[in-house]
């Protein structure tokens, strides 16, 4: 995996590119008006994709197919610390579809817990949970 970054203003403004030619702007979210997403930014980003994935990826193998997935994602600091890690991140995953409840939980703890390398990672540093509610019910 590899990543090349280029400055493109005379202020904070960065495009990422990786090697599929996917590009990123990142930006400091303290410009006036950010053009891009700021690092912290990706990482919640990050968690949210990496376990969407894993959710789509484990229920097609089990022959379900989702109508929609959305997920919410909140991530706490701890302010005025420097760095300025994540300390809690908590994830609320929101899916529609003919499915049993218990394989929609299933693959979200499956994600949570086993997976998703992003979640893996950051569960080092930050408190990680999450709630799932699946046709405007809650099931976790």
């Amino acid at each position: 995996m590899k990543i090349s970054l280029k400055r493109i203003n005379d202020n904070y403004l960065f495009e990422t590119v990786n090697e599929r030619g996917n590009i990123v702007l990142l930006d400091n979210k303290t410009d006036e008006e950010p053009k891009g997403a700021s690092p912290m930014d990706l990482i919640l980003r990050g968690i949210a994709g990496c376990s969407s994935i894993d959710i789509v990826m484990i229920l097609r193998k089990q022959q379900h197919e989702l109508e929609d997935l959305r997920v919410e994602v909140d991530g706490y600091r701890e302010d005025g610390s420097i760095p300025n890690v994540f300390k809690k991140i908590q994830l609320d995953f929101i899916l529609k579809g003919d499915i049993p409840a218990a394989k929609v939980e299933r693959a979200v703890k499956l994600s949570m817990d086993k997976y998703c390398s992003v979640s893996k990672m950051l569960e080092k540093a930050a408190e990680i949970s999450y709630s799932i509610q699946l046709n405007g019910e809650k099931v976790l």
